[in-house]
């Protein structure tokens, strides 16, 4: 994503994003690395199954199974080295109270097509772009050698999802729409994130 696709420009060196993530939520995540790797996980599966759903819905658009099939692959790779490392540490996946981050995001999507598309796209975008910085800041501060190196491992990888996301928008609608509607949900994005949930997660 070049700087003139860029629709949101915040305190954020994540342009999507427009609000940066706190240092209390980051003294809370490297304070439960357990509880944040195992939503990790979850986040992983979810991710997934994003777009695995975007497919089914939109099966006959042309060049989007092309896309999301291997980001889908992906996404599930990460859960299972994710998951490998908790069970490496004595740990089963489990259900986790998510947060109301999702949800909000997800109320906001428009549910008339072809709204509903871009919105789709930019939604599951901004939660990659929040990814990413999230899993950039554990990468620099959590005080666990290897999950450092995990998070930054998988930076590269996300950074390219959300690219992907917009992609898929910016080949499908016009800018003007486009720049606009993002503008909005990331101030939704954001705004979600203002009153931290005080449970251990990555997008508390």
């Amino acid at each position: 994503m070049n700087d003139s696709k860029s629709a949101v420009v915040g305190q954020s060196k994540i342009r999507w994003l427009i609000h940066k993530t706190t240092d209390d939520w980051i003294e809370l995540a490297i304070s439960n690395p357990m509880e944040i790797l195992l939503d990790h996980a979850h986040c992983e599966r979810k991710a997934a199954g994003v777009a695995l759903q975007l497919m089914f819905r939109y099966v006959s658009e042309p060049g989007l199974s092309e896309v999301l099939s291997p980001l889908a692959r992906e996404e599930l790779e990460h859960f299972e080295r994710v998951l490998s490392i908790l069970n490496a540490r004595g740990k089963k996946l489990q259900k986790l109270a998510s947060p109301p981050y999702g949800a909000i995001l997800a109320k906001n999507i428009c549910k008339y097509e072809p709204l509903r598309m871009l919105d789709s796209f930019l939604v599951a975008g901004l939660i990659e772009a929040r990814s990413h910085e999230r899993m950039k800041l554990l990468s620099i501060h959590s005080p666990d050698i290897e999950l450092r190196h995990l998070y930054a491992d998988l930076l590269r990888s996300e950074a390219r999802h959300f690219g992907v996301y917009w992609k898929l928008a910016d080949e499908r609608f016009d800018r003007n729409i486009l720049n606009s509607r993002l503008e909005e949900l990331a101030k939704v994005e954001s705004d979600a994130l203002l009153e931290m949930h005080r449970e251990p997660r990555m997008h508390s």
